[in-house]
C-alpha cells in the first residue's frame, strides 16, 4: 500500500481571495488519481464571501470590503488579516470517506488544536464550525465537493478586528458573537506557524495520513 501524505502549502503574505479561489477550482478540476492531497494555509486580504445558500439580507453593511459570491456551502462569512485560513484539497473517494467524515475531522482537529492552547471549544450539530464555552464562534467551516474531491475549508480566528463581523450575520445567524484566540487566551502570541503545525498534524492523524510535510515553495501551484 502506498504511503498517504497530506502536503502543506503555506502561502506568504496577505492573499487576494479571487486568485486563490480560482487556483482551488483549477486544482480540483485538473487533478487525477495520482494528484497529491494538499492543505493550503494563508491569510486573506479583507473580504466577505457569500456561499451558495447565502441570503442577501445577511450582508448588513459591507462598506468598502468586497463581497464575493462563491461556490462553497453555507452563508456569508468574513476573511481577513489575523485569521488563519486552511483550504482542504482532498480526494475523498481515494481516502474512502464522506463529506460528513471530513467535516467532523476538521472540527475536531480545530478543537484539539485549541485545547493545546488551553482553550476549551466544541462543534455544534445545528451550525458547522467551532465554538468556545460562552457560545461565541471561533472557527468557520465551508466546503465544496466536486468530482469526489473537496476544496474550500476552514478559517480560525487568531488575532482579528472582530468589529467587522458586525457588518454581517455570521454564517446567517443574527447576533452571533464571534471571538478569537487572543481574546480567549491573552497569554498566547500570534504564532501562525505553530497553529499550522498543530492543525495539519491533527487533521492528518484523524484522516489516516502518515505525514503532513511542508512543501518547499510558498506559491500557488502552476496549473
Amino acid at each position: 500500500m502506498s504511503e498517504k501524505i497530506l502536503y502543506q502549502r503555506r502561502l506568504a503574505g496577505l492573499q487576494d481571495y479571487q486568485p486563490v479561489w480560482q487556483a482551488m477550482q483549477a486544482y480540483t478540476d485538473q487533478r487525477d488519481a495520482a494528484s497529491p492531497d494538499e492543505l493550503w494555509f494563508l491569510e486573506h486580504q479583507a473580504v466577505f464571501t457569500q456561499g451558495q445558500a447565502g441570503k442577501a439580507e445577511h450582508i448588513l453593511m459591507p462598506g468598502d470590503i468586497p463581497v464575493v459570491q462563491v461556490d462553497r456551502g453555507g452563508q456569508v462569512t468574513y476573511h481577513g488579516p489575523g485569521q488563519l485560513v486552511g483550504y482542504v484539497l482532498i480526494d475523498l473517494r481515494r481516502l474512502g470517506i464522506g463529506v460528513r467524515d471530513l467535516v467532523t475531522a476538521i472540527e475536531q482537529s480545530i478543537v484539539d488544536a485549541l485545547a493545546e492552547l488551553s482553550i476549551a471549544a466544541h462543534p455544534r450539530a445545528d451550525a458547522p464550525g467551532v465554538y468556545v464555552q460562552s457560545g461565541a464562534k471561533i472557527a468557520q467551516l465551508g466546503l465544496r465537493v466536486r468530482r469526489g474531491c473537496s476544496f474550500h475549508g476552514l478559517s480560525l480566528n487568531v488575532d482579528m478586528d472582530l468589529s467587522v463581523f458586525q457588518r454581517i450575520n455570521p454564517c446567517g445567524h443574527v447576533g452571533m458573537e464571534v471571538t478569537d484566540i487572543l481574546r480567549q487566551a491573552p497569554q498566547q502570541n500570534r504564532d501562525m506557524a505553530r497553529l499550522m503545525d498543530s492543525l495539519s498534524r491533527q487533521l492528518a492523524t484523524r484522516l489516516g495520513y502518515s505525514s503532513s510535510p511542508v512543501l518547499d515553495d510558498n506559491q500557488l501551484p502552476e496549473l
